[in-house]
């Protein structure tokens, strides 16, 4: 076990000992196999691979921005399933940045890590520059309100190349009001969206990951192969979209700048 001042924590799995979980305060923010990055413990990293793998050609390289890197999870795993993938990961802690060179293996080719803010990352990208965005961004348990905007997500759009993908992981309790007010959000800016999450999460039965997926391109999830894919993981899960995703987010509205401090 390693310990930083600030109560971050590199433990063993005691069940898979290759298995390191990267905890902040005792919550878990991560988990990697440090001899095998295609192993995905967490079922919402399992559903944001699905989501890539269906929605992009099998194999190719990628151009991705990760919002929030944690242990780097999902850059290793896209490493080592899509070779010569260009990968920048913006984490703002730099204590996590600095446990993790220490302490898990060395970066994948043409994976940069640099210590920023999301919003700031986003603004400065060149229009088009991503395949895919992928934002897992949390501060104290929470997704900071400055990353759940529209003008946020308008410029994460700016950033997706034309059938780009933007990726975002979720936690929420019932009723699920954020997830909604996310979604209302997202489809201000994008043109087809759906949520993924655990069955139970859906029917408001217990706190958890959701997934929601967003493109710009009109019908472009293929939501089909996301509803199989999600429903063979080994925690079963189910997809929201279009009507059924109307009923879900009904009365919820986009959040704005407007609504707060930008940096809340």
């Amino acid at each position: 076990m390693n310990r930083t001042a600030d109560r971050l924590e590199l433990v063993a799995d005691p069940v898979r000992p290759t298995g390191r979980t990267l905890l902040s305060a005792g919550v878990e923010q991560s988990y990697v196999d440090v001899e095998d990055p295609r192993y995905l413990h967490f079922d919402y990293t399992r559903r944001i691979a699905s989501a890539v793998e269906v929605a992009a050609p099998a194999g190719a390289p990628l151009s991705v921005l990760h919002l929030g890197g944690g242990a780097l999870t999902l850059p290793r795993w896209l490493a080592a399933t899509r070779p010569g993938s260009r990968q920048r990961v913006v984490e703002r802690d730099p204590a996590v940045v600095e446990l993790v060179a220490r302490e898990l293996p060395p970066l994948p080719p043409k994976v940069e890590v640099e210590v920023a803010d999301a919003r700031d990352a986003v603004a400065a990208a060149p229009p088009g520059r991503y395949d895919l965005v992928v934002a897992d961004i949390y501060r104290a348990a929470r997704m900071p309100r400055h990353v759940r905007t529209v003008e946020f997500v308008a410029e994460v759009a700016r950033a997706l190349r034309p059938d780009g993908l933007y990726l975002v992981n979720l936690t929420d309790l019932p009723p699920l009001v954020g997830t909604r007010v996310q979604v209302a959000t997202l489809r201000a800016v994008f043109d087809d969206v759906c949520v993924v999450a655990d069955r139970r999460m859906l029917r408001g039965r217990r706190y958890g990951n959701l997934v929601l997926a967003a493109t710009s391109r009109p019908g472009g999830l293929p939501v089909g192969r996301l509803a199989v894919a999600a429903l063979r993981d080994p925690v079963p899960g189910g997809l929201l979209h279009a009507a059924a995703l109307d009923g879900f987010v009904a009365g919820a509205q986009p959040s704005t700048d407007a609504d707060g401090p930008a940096t809340g």
